[in-house]
């Protein structure tokens, strides 16, 4: 396997400005297509730092990704950066400066002289092209490392990794299968308590189980060569039912998502009363297209009773003509109320929020996946009232 490093270009990536989000996008596929990143570096825009990384990281990797800086403004330094660690000049390619003024004459446009810079490439690199804009990619070696220089805007960026970066990488690297990830997300547990379970477990050979806490989840992830497949599976059905009723989705689909599905495949549509969650839920569940009939929010009512909760949910669900009701009242006392009505049966339930260090936006993070829950535990048939390590259930309703 290829030692595969990423390279992030940028002071406004390096100071937080804005969000890298194309290394967590190539992260991703350079892992579902074989080559998994093993390490990553964000340096800014000063030449003498990303000449020093260039070295260094080339004299560790076999491959590096080098994002951003390909513009024609001043402090875009990645092609001088490159030929100052090469030791060779800048050659203008003339055949990309024909490239930039036909993109601009189909805008009716010239082409700003400032744009030549673009065109600078060190002797001896190969240009790659970039069919969406004017920052071309380029590719050379150095160190016995093979560089690969791409600009910083998402869409050119990942339209030359898919196109003009993977087929040369798969070209001289042929790879089997890529590694296997297996993940579950989980609700109602802490990363300690879950660590604490399955540390002990005997996992395959090269095989590591990691945990990521985005409250109010937690996600379990066994990743490993393809060879141990088998052995893997084996090991993840243990945890799966270890988790067990704290498991909410396997993989990546996100559980409004399963909601969704679930929904549509039982023909039910839902209405929503909000309070505490301030709207929260219902942008939640139409952020995938869910089968929603209505939708209002309400200011702090005076009977926070849960009967009065699920009355209210019931009379959305019948004022909008939906079968399920769902309802959020108020956050008081450290408690958080929620009602979910049926056409069979509806159900209630306060819990006292024992956490006391996170913010109203985390708090009302949960209501929602709280909510969500009990609708998916219903959905599936099983009992609506799950068990959380940081929520006290302090009482419940069925009518």
């Amino acid at each position: 396997m290829p030692i595969v490093e990423m390279l992030s270009t940028g002071d406004e990536v390096l100071h937080g400005q804005i969000i890298d989000t194309n290394a967590a996008w190539l992260a991703d596929c350079f892992f579902q297509e074989g080559f998994p990143l093993n390490g990553r570096t964000t340096t800014g825009d000063n030449l003498d730092d990303l000449v020093k990384t260039l070295c260094e990281r080339s004299q560790h990797a076999d491959i590096l990704i080098v994002n951003g800086g390909l513009g024609p403004t001043s402090d875009d330094l990645s092609a001088l950066a490159a030929a100052t660690a090469a030791g060779v000049p800048l050659v203008e390619h003339v055949e990309w400066i024909a490239v930039m003024e036909r993109y601009f004459a189909s805008r009716e446009r010239v082409m700003p002289e400032t744009n030549r810079k673009q065109a600078l490439l060190p002797e001896g690199a190969e240009l790659i092209d970039n069919p969406v804009g004017t920052a071309c990619g380029f590719a050379m070696e150095l160190n016995g490392c093979w560089l690969f220089f791409t600009p910083g805007v998402p869409s050119e960026f990942k339209v030359m990794v898919d196109g003009q970066i993977l087929p040369r990488l798969r070209q001289r690297y042929p790879l089997s299968e890529p590694p296997l990830c297996l993940r579950l997300t989980t609700f109602g547990r802490s990363e300690s308590s879950l660590a604490t379970q399955f540390d002990p477990l005997s996992l395959p050979e090269s095989c590591v189980l990691g945990y990521r806490s985005s409250m109010p989840i937690i996600e379990l992830k066994l990743t490993g060569p393809a060879t141990q497949k088998q052995l893997m599976l084996s090991q993840w059905q243990t945890i799966k039912s270890e988790v067990n009723e704290n498991l909410i989705f396997e993989g990546t689909e996100g559980l409004p998502n399963v909601i969704c599905h679930d929904l549509n495949q039982q023909q039910l549509r839902v209405a929503i009363s909000e309070e505490f969650s301030a709207g929260l839920l219902t942008w939640t569940l139409n952020s995938v297209s869910a089968p929603l009939n209505g939708s209002s929010v309400l200011n702090q009512q005076e009977d926070q009773s849960l009967a009065a909760l699920i009355i209210r949910a019931s009379t959305m669900a019948k004022q909008e003509d939906a079968q399920i009701g769902l309802a959020i009242g108020d956050h008081h006392d450290g408690c958080l109320n929620l009602a979910l009505y049926t056409p069979q049966q509806s159900y209630a339930q306060r819990v006292r929020y024992m956490p006391s260090n996170h913010s109203t936006k985390i708090k009302q993070d949960v209501s929602v996946m709280l909510m969500l829950d009990m609708l998916l535990r219903w959905l599936r048939g099983r009992n609506v009232f799950g068990q959380y390590e940081w929520l006290e259930q302090s009482e419940t309703l069925v009518l």
